[in-house]
């Protein structure tokens, strides 16, 4: 018997009249998918989401469920599924995103999970195209770099500057870090949920905690179009948030790629102050000794968080 769990985000996945892929031959060992959509205040288009799931999912021949979170709707999300087949599991109150995504793969019954946004933004038809290339990776994520891409231009700066710093921190390219489409192992989401925020970071942390553990990723690209009603995206404020996660994130599992940089600077900075004071004055003065050994202090405390890492794990 199928069950359907639909969580619906405030970022929700906005629907295209495109046609769904079917495919043939479906791996025996893919034990089912529990479909999560977070919704906030989404009653325009979390009904087009749940029939576009429901019927990419069937197409496929697999076992599967959709999971509706309503993070505290204040509209008529929730009752506009009463004759979906879902279950609706409601937050009294709006605890934010990733809060609903944490409540939705707590309540999955199937070992894959498929979240995607509740507001148009995400083509849940293009769910096939993550599934054939599920074997052998623990979570598969939707770049957003397809042809039909609608990323407002005053976010692009921002998201490629935080791209850039989370290829440096993971040591490996992340084409789109924080997409809302993806489907991963619910036992490997599961190992980080102590460090999920339950906000829209929550996408962006499951991805450098995957990547600094050495989970298989793989990314697809598709499509992102343009969402119904209001984004709930503060730009300020939640893209200081991403940065601030990147860091934390790394710090928590790889402090080295953060305080070794920065020692190596100090020390460099050091060295060429001290050569420079003892040209131009015969001695080294405070300023140097300040800054070579605040080198040597951060490159200590980068040891010292290695270290506790290694002990934790």
């Amino acid at each position: 018997m199928l069950y359907f769990l639909f969580s619906v985000t405030a970022e929700g996945a906005c629907y295209n009249a495109s046609t769904v892929t079917t495919q043939t031959a479906v791996e025996k060992d893919f034990a089912g998918v529990s479909v999560i959509v977070p919704a906030y205040n989404e009653e325009d288009s979390i009904c087009g989401v749940v029939d576009q799931a429901y019927e990419v999912c069937s197409s496929l021949n697999i076992d599967f469920e959709i999971i509706v979170v309503d993070d505290g709707s204040v509209d008529k999300t929730a009752e506009s599924l009463n004759d979906k087949p879902v279950r609706l599991v409601r937050h009294p109150e709006n605890r934010g995103y990733g809060a609903s995504i944490k409540t939705g793969v707590l309540n999955a019954q199937y070992p894959w999970i498929l979240i995607t946004d509740a507001d148009g933004t995400y083509p849940v038809t293009q769910f096939p195209k993550l599934f054939q290339v599920h074997e052998g990776y623990d979570m598969v994520v939707g770049a957003r770099t397809g042809q039909d891409v609608a990323i407002p231009l005053s976010r692009r700066p921002a998201k490629w500057v935080l791209n850039r710093l989370a290829t440096y921190m993971a040591q490996t390219k992340i084409p789109d870090l924080n997409s809302g489409f993806r489907l991963f192992r619910k036992s490997s989401f599961l190992r980080f949920t102590n460090i999920y925020p339950s906000g829209f970071s929550i996408t962006s942390t499951m991805t450098m905690a995957m990547l600094s553990n050495r989970h298989p990723v793989k990314y697809v690209p598709i499509d992102y179009y343009k969402r119904y009603g209001t984004s709930k995206i503060r730009p300020l404020s939640d893209t200081y948030n991403f940065f601030m996660l990147v860091i934390r994130t790394i710090m928590y599992f790889d402090p080295l790629r953060v305080f070794m940089p920065i020692a190596l600077w100090l020390l460099a900075l050091g060295t060429l102050v001290s050569i420079w004071e003892i040209w131009k004055f015969r001695n080294i003065t405070t300023v140097a000794t300040i800054i070579l050994f605040a080198g040597f202090q951060t490159a200590i405390l980068g040891l010292l968080a290695d270290l506790i890492v290694k002990a934790r794990r």
